[in-house]
């Protein structure tokens, strides 16, 4: 497993409360989780054929994401 460069963020009884990474490792694991939906959304059987991977990106981005 790869060693991923963070930050911790601390309160003032020294307790972890959040963790800063930098921004390309951030696109890396957003990239990942995008790309795990995708396949999670392809694979989906609901009595409906499977969709495509150009269906999935395009049904994907219709999807309400929180930011």
């Amino acid at each position: 497993m790869t060693d991923i460069p963070k930050t911790y963020i601390v309160d003032e009884n020294n307790t972890k409360v959040a963790v800063q990474l930098d921004i390309s490792t951030f696109e890396k694991i957003e990239e990942i989780l995008e790309n795990f939906g995708l396949v999670q959304l392809i694979n989906e059987v609901n009595n409906e054929e499977k969709l495509s991977i150009a269906e999935a990106k395009v049904y994907y981005q219709t999807l309400d994401k929180k930011q």
